[in-house]
């Protein structure tokens, strides 16, 4: 087992020991009923000292929920990364929302537009994955019945013993990569990195989520994305 894969077990057995009450109806670890395809995610394209760590949120539900790899839409994991594996179902399932796997018909609209920008710029996964990683701050994915409930919507009392297991996670995951950048996908992805690596010798920087309920990522996520990491000092402006 690689050390990637040792660190994501811990933290999911760390994870699965937590509860959470109202509003929270039902909690998914896809470190467990995914593991499959998250090993080999984690196998293939988690080798060698990373440049720059891209770090997610939580699942979204069409995503890694489905494929256990983040912003895992299911195309881009199956057809870019070369991706597929068998997806178990979660302990207790949301009946509003089925994990399906890689049979599932919907698209993870920010996995869409992530992945879609790193195939444009880069061509092939192993051209992208030869300088860069994507890791999720928390894997789990919280639903209030069919809605999603993001991390930080959780009451403080639930948020720490979660918050200090993530921490620990991607200052591990840091560790192991050895970036010289990680940028947060978001602003409170970006937060949670500032305070889990402050101290370490490394730059923290953000780009716009991706997500459709954002106004300006509809406008034009990639461009827009594009920009930041070229004014970052991330990218540089024509791709080598």
């Amino acid at each position: 087992m690689t050390p990637l894969e040792d660190a994501a077990r811990t933290l999911s057995d760390t994870l699965d020991r937590l509860r959470f009450g109202p509003p929270v109806s039902h909690v998914y670890n896809p470190l467990t009923y995914a593991w499959a395809p998250n090993a080999v995610y984690l196998q293939r394209y988690g080798k060698g000292r990373k440049r720059v760590v891209f770090v997610g949120m939580n699942p979204g539900p069409f995503g890694m929920v489905q494929t256990g790899v983040p912003f895992g839409e299911i195309a881009a994991v199956r057809d870019w990364m070369g991706i597929e594996a068998d997806v178990l179902q979660p302990a207790i399932e949301n009946p509003k929302r089925p994990v399906e796997g890689f049979g599932c018909a919907r698209s993870e609209v920010s996995g869409r537009r992530l992945w879609g920008l790193f195939a444009e710029r880069y061509g092939t996964a192993e051209a992208f994955f030869a300088e860069h990683f994507v890791a999720n701050y928390c894997p789990l994915a919280f639903f209030e019945g069919g809605r999603n409930l993001t991390p930080d919507k959780l009451p403080a009392d639930e948020q720490a013993p979660l918050l200090a297991a993530c921490d620990a996670h991607l200052r591990e995951v840091i560790g192991i990569l050895q970036p010289d950048w990680v940028i947060g996908v978001g602003a409170w992805a970006e937060q949670r990195a500032r305070l889990a690596l402050a101290g370490l010798s490394l730059q923290v920087g953000r780009v716009l989520h991706p997500s459709p309920a954002s106004p300006a990522a509809n406008r034009g996520w990639s461009e827009a994305a594009t920009r930041q990491l070229i004014e970052q000092d991330v990218w540089s402006r024509p791709h080598p």
